[in-house]
């Protein structure tokens, strides 16, 4: 068994570290990178000459590296400055040798170049090499395994008070370093980008039991070799330098080329065309002849429309693998940015450090063909009469690369399922895996194993926040910061609700805002609605929560009592248990966009009453699990007599003139002799099974992390009304199937789609709850844009064979984004299409068209629809549209 699977005393912990680290009767390399005026050069690299053994420095410049003893070649670089080589000789016995570097900025020289019939810069013929191999070097490497650094930290400079003026900020949320945690993980890649890590220490700034949120893997998303990089902190994506379609995006400057050894690097300056497009600002190094990237330093800011960010920059440092093949690989990337938000001000980095690769090249026997092989010259020579037509003719042989790529890929996939270093332990889909022992590591191993050296900030946080841990975790100081959260605010009261925190306990209670406990409506008049949520965790992360309830009709004079519960049964994996009894007061649409503020709001002022409602007592019991990967189950079974209620007040604040309040009585075009039902006994079973194929999960000690897939997921639902069986009265089936997914169309915006098709086997016995109801809307308040906005609530509600289906379609800024006044807003179009199908209601379909990101959250649509073919109305919806 590997010894990173062992699992030993604690006393053996420190030996293992250290065999872990590297050889025991090594030494330590450390000093400090500066430039000439003594200024310390941030996350520069170290690495071992004709290695991967690499590491980089921390934002003061200082670095570290552990060898074994021996005598070494260590290579210092930084993006724009000329690397140093120097020779080290490391001696035995855990000794420290100390080498400070002076860098000076790399000499990049414009030198002699003739570009004839075209006044373009040369480095236009320079990125047209770049973009015609940007995918033989994309797919180079086959697959490979890594060791990765990672560490994150992120710091507030300013904190408000009160978010939006309404919402408290806690008292624990303070100026400095809110988070810092370092990770060391086996990565695995293999084409075509899959990426699989396995994170094996971690460590937490004042958490011993926390475990981090580091991603290596997360990076895969930052390929400049791809034509569109899609960042999680970003809707749309960003074009790459050197895309195929770079050209239409940016301007390119040489600004100078520079000989380092045998390789001629050329330093290009990238400029968006237009500020407002989803592109970089900065330099790329390009090297000639097999023209990939060296390194690169990009900016992102405001006018690339991310929301919240000031500044974001990221750089990487690309170096040769081990190996006869001329490939390359990441040896270290660092992103950092500048956010504003909510009055919220902060910067923060996260940095990796990747070395020990084992690569397996997709032409193991063939190195990279070169076009320009570039000797070593002096500084001062030409770099060459090249002309744009010249590099424009010399087109590379990519002939068999996807050939190759696809057995290369294969051939490391089988290599990873015989491999027991660890990564391949991963399940199909699993991406991470995050081992239970991870923070078990203590400050000695951390040491010997950091390769990047803690600031004087990141070491004071660490000292403070661990020696404070205990009493921070203790009962008194948790009760003290208790005693702040739990103050009342106006923005709780109205907004987001109350909780009552007993943290030391691990139990709350949360109170619904008061829109949700005080509402109103035709049937039952002024509602209290007092609801409460009281939530217990427990030591070893299950979690149940109670939910009791006690609403009370003014008008109708009824007090429901009723009460909901769960209970999550693992600490892991999905297995929840679901339970209500008691009495409560229903919509005949349970998926209802017609919220109890939205109805006081129209029936108060308005003078329409759209809920229908009826009462329900009796008792459901549920459980929902996760046999598979991307398998999701929910079984329930419930018996309830449902009750016709009608209406007991006509009370408003503001009379319309020529409007009456409507019987509580859906309209229902399935029956038109009307949809009461007097007092219905119901039991039924529900089974629902949710299948995402592809899914991607991380699995972590505190659970297992669904990330979704590119694949569609299915559905299928099968409800059962039981007759004859306590007195039930309703005898039906419902079959129902459904389809899901999300696609990505690249800068054109994202598409999100929902289809469902169902039907009512035989002759069914039912009440008008039964119906499959359509979720609709006749408000100008839209809570939910992903359903009918102009669908009458219940008329098209069926007991037959039906349709549904939702399209919307984000443009994420595509057009907007182009018209120079609309552009600094950052409004982000959409599109939207909405269709129903029964034999009743023959063809019903809503075309929609909308503003999204207005304030940063508003979205404001205009929506026409269509019946069988004659148009039925149109509408304008307001609501949520982040």
């Amino acid at each position: 068994m590997p010894l990173l699977y062992l699992r030993p005393a604690f006393v053996f912990l420190l030996l293992l570290s250290t065999l872990l680290a590297g050889p025991a009767w090594g030494g330590v390399v450390r000093g400090r990178l500066s430039d000439p005026k003594g200024e310390g050069l941030a996350f520069a690299n170290v690495a071992v000459r004709g290695t991967t053994n690499s590491t980089a420095a921390n934002e003061q410049g200082n670095y570290q590296l552990r060898l074994a003893a021996g005598t070494y070649e260590l290579v210092f670089q930084y993006v724009g400055y000329r690397p140093s080589l120097q020779t080290v000789r490391v001696a035995g016995g855990d000794t420290a040798t100390v080498l400070n570097v002076t860098l000076t900025p790399e000499n990049y020289q414009l030198r002699e170049v003739v570009v004839r019939g075209s006044d373009k810069d040369p480095a236009y013929a320079i990125i047209q090499q770049a973009m015609q191999w940007r995918r033989y070097h994309e797919r180079e490497v086959a697959a490979f395994k890594a060791r990765t650094y990672v560490k994150t930290l992120a710091r507030f400079s300013d904190v408000p008070g009160k978010i939006l003026g309404l919402v408290k900020v806690g008292p624990d949320i303070k100026p400095g370093i809110f988070y810092l945690s370092e990770s060391v993980s086996e990565l695995s890649f293999r084409q075509p980008n899959v990426v699989k890590e396995r994170m094996i220490s971690s460590r937490v700034s004042g958490d011993a039991r926390g475990m981090s949120f580091n991603r290596a893997g997360a990076g895969e998303g930052l390929n400049f070799y791809q034509n569109l990089l899609k960042a999680r902190f970003s809707e749309r994506g960003f074009v790459s330098p050197i895309a195929s379609n770079a050209f239409v995006f940016y301007r390119y400057e040489l600004e100078g080329s520079s000989q380092r050894g045998n390789l001629l690097i050329h330093k290009i300056k990238v400029t968006p065309r237009r500020t407002s497009d989803p592109v970089f600002a900065g330099h790329i190094y390009v090297v000639d002849g097999t023209w990939r990237l060296q390194s690169v330093s990009l900016d992102l800011t405001k006018n690339a429309q991310i929301d919240y960010v000031d500044r974001l920059h990221i750089e990487q440092l690309f170096g040769p693998a081990p190996g006869p093949s001329d490939v390359w690989v990441m040896q270290s990337q660092r992103i950092t940015v500048n956010f504003t938000a909510f009055g919220f001000k902060g910067s923060g980095y996260t940095t990796a450090v990747l070395s020990n690769y084992r690569v397996t090249p997709t032409f193991p026997n063939r190195p990279a063909p070169t076009l320009a092989p570039a000797p070593p010259v002096a500084d001062d020579a030409p770099v060459g009469r090249e002309t744009v037509a010249d590099v424009k003719r010399q087109r590379p042989d990519l002939s068999g690369l996807s050939r190759a790529v696809r057995r290369q890929a294969k051939q490391a996939e089988q290599a990873s399922a015989r491999d027991t270093s660890g990564v391949g332990r991963l399940r199909k889909g699993e991406v991470m895996l995050v081992e239970k022992d991870a923070n078990e590591r203590d400050t000695t191993y951390w040491a010997s194993i950091r390769p990047t050296p803690l600031t004087d900030e990141e070491q004071l946080d660490y000292r403070v926040k661990d020696s404070t841990e205990v009493i921070r975790k203790s009962r008194p100081y948790q009760d003290s910061l208790d005693r702040k959260r739990n103050e009342l605010g106006v923005g709780e009261l109205l907004l987001t609700g109350y909780t009552y925190s007993r943290t030391f306990e691990k139990r709350s209670w949360y109170v619904a805002p008061v829109f949700n406990i005080l509402n109103y409506n035709t049937v039952e008049g002024v509602v209290l609605n007092p609801e409460a949520t009281f939530t217990q965790r427990t030591t070893d992360r299950r979690t149940w929560s109670v939910t009791p309830s006690l609403r009370y009709g003014f008008s109708s004079e009824r007090l429901s009592p009723s009460i909901s519960g769960s209970w999550q049964l693992h600490p892991v994996r999905l297995g929840r248990l679901i339970a209500r009894v008691g009495r409560t007061i229903e919509n005949f649409d349970r998926g209802s966009q017609l919220t109890p503020f939205i109805n006081s709001y129209y029936t108060l002022l308005e003078n329409r009453n759209y809920a229908k409602l009826y009462r329900r007592d009796g008792a459901a019991l549920g459980y929902q699990w996760e046999p598979l990967n991307g398998l999701t189950l929910l079984a329930r079974t419930s018996y309830d007599v449902r009750h016709e209620l009608q209406n007991t007040t006509t009370k408003l604040l503001r009379d319309a003139p020529d409007r009456a309040f409507t019987p509580n009585e859906p309209v229902a075009a399935e029956l038109p002799a009307g949809t009461g039902f007097g007092r219905s006994r119901a039991l039924s079973t529900e089974l629902t099974a949710s299948f995402q194929p592809g899914q991607k999960y991380i699995t972590r000690p505190t659970g297992k992390f669904n990330l979704g897939s590119k694949l569609p997921a299915f559905s299928f639902t099968w409800r059962q009304g039981i007759g004859s069986v306590l007195s039930s009265d309703v005898r039906y089936t419902l079959l129902e199937a459904g389809l899901r997914q999300s696609v990505s169309f690249g800068l054109l915006g994202t598409s999100n789609y929902r289809v469902a098709a169902g039907f009512f086997p035989g002759s069914p016995q039912l009440s008008f709850i039964d119906f499959r109801h359509f979720s609709g809307n006749r408000t100008y308040l839209a809570a939910d844009f992903s359903q009918f906005q102009l669908l009458d609530y219940y008329r098209f509600s069926t007991a037959d064979r039906f349709v549904e289906a939702h399209y919307n379609h984000h443009f994420n800024g595509f057009l907007l984004n182009k018209i120079p006044l609309l552009r600094r807003l950052k409004w982000q179009e959409v599109a939207s299409l909405n269709y129903v199908t029964t034999p009743a209601a023959g063809h019903y379909l809503e075309l929609g068209a909308g503003i999204e990101h207005i304030f940063k959250v508003m979205r404001v649509d205009f929506y026409t629809s269509l019946q069988s073919g004659s148009r039925a109305g149109t509408g304008i919806r307001v609501g949520l549209g982040i």
